[in-house]
């Protein structure tokens, strides 16, 4: 299929690529404080009755993989859309309760109006790319990435913030900085190496898309992260509709859609519902749907993503809904990533 390439060249696109670099400077600037270790403290000590995570748009989608590992060690915790706690949530608001809040720009309609209700009375943990900004200002303790400007669609902030809330997550768990960064350093270079192949991998995305009307994302654990950050970047940056679910959920009525015009991105996860995915991804195959499965070490090459450890696969599993967001943009013969209607920062609720 012969598509011009050429037309993806632009901001978010050079984005994209800078991804490597804005991850290595935030591994780079992580480090313990005394702030976030009291709070970790307390946290231990069973001082907090909950855990409340909180953000907007993939800052929220990010944090699905935060909820699990809190959980998973014993911590009573709650994922909820900062816009939801503001408004309906708001007795969380209080002495007993830990809010982790992540925002890129730390300035959002949202964050600002989450800071001026809790006025206080909850300690916050802020994670965000923006060092002077009324979060980080406001914050007991505060997770600062370094991904620099970003033209439009969350790329690189978005990686960056899931590598500082695995770095969070840690301290939160007692788990040491050394053993942390021997994690987190192993990152940088799968990521260099799967973007180095964009073209390859955009090239071979370019005649699944094409005639494509219906696209979904699904997954499960971990991989919700990048279901709903995936689902809004595409929309985002490409203008396309596509829906982000559970894979148990796209079971429960939208496999009805499942036809020769529907597309689904199979997120394979972790070994607990592997087998799970691989089965639902055949199920879309034999009723005439198109579907590839991102797997690490596996699968078509666009979709076959490097071996990392457990806890760092959602930061690749976003790169191949990236090469999506571009191919898509090809076809269209549209810059992906250029806004019409949207701003970079959300100041209005």
């Amino acid at each position: 299929m012969s598509v011009d390439l050429s037309v993806v060249a632009g901001e978010y696109f050079r984005d994209l690529l800078s991804q490597p670099d804005a991850l290595q400077n935030t591994l780079d600037q992580l480090s313990e404080s005394k702030e976030l270790e009291s709070l970790a403290g307390r946290l231990k000590k069973r001082q907090f009755e909950s855990v409340v995570l909180t953000g907007m748009g993939s800052s929220f989608h990010g944090l699905n993989p935060l909820l699990l590992q809190l959980a998973d060690a014993g911590h009573p915790v709650i994922l909820v859309e900062t816009s939801e706690l503001v408004y309906y949530r708001r007795r969380l608001f209080n002495p007993d309760s830990l809010i982790v809040a992540v925002s890129q720009s730390g300035r959002s309609a949202e964050m600002i109006r989450l800071l001026k209700e809790n006025r206080g009375r909850a300690p916050i943990i802020g994670v965000t790319n923006t060092a002077n900004s009324p979060l980080a200002r406001r914050s007991n303790a505060v997770v600062l990435t370094r991904a620099g400007e970003e033209f439009s669609v969350s790329c690189k902030t978005y990686v960056c913030a899931l590598i500082a809330l695995r770095f969070l997550g840690d301290q939160l768990c007692g788990i040491s900085l050394s053993r942390t960064r021997r994690g987190l350093d192993a990152i940088v270079q799968p990521v260099t190496r799967y973007l180095a192949r964009w073209k390859e991998h955009v090239e071979f995305m370019l005649p699944q898309l094409t005639g494509v009307r219906q696209l979904f994302l699904v997954g499960r654990g971990p991989s919700l992260a990048a279901v709903g950050t995936g689902a809004l970047i595409l929309k985002e940056s490409t203008q396309f509709p596509a829906e982000g679910l559970s894979s148990a959920a796209f079971r429960h009525g939208p496999f009805e859609m499942v036809g020769p015009e529907t597309f689904v991105v199979v997120f394979a996860g972790d070994t607990k519902t592997k087998n799970l995915n691989k089965r639902l991804l055949q199920d879309i195959r034999v009723n005439q749907g198109g579907a590839e499965m991102v797997a690490q070490g596996a699968g078509e090459r666009a979709y076959c993503l490097p071996k990392v450890p457990p806890g760092l696969l959602p930061i690749l599993e976003i790169l191949p809904v990236q090469m999506l967001t571009l191919a898509l943009g090809a076809i269209n013969g549209r810059q992906p990533g250029k806004f019409r209607l949207a701003s970079k920062i959300t100041t209005t609720e």
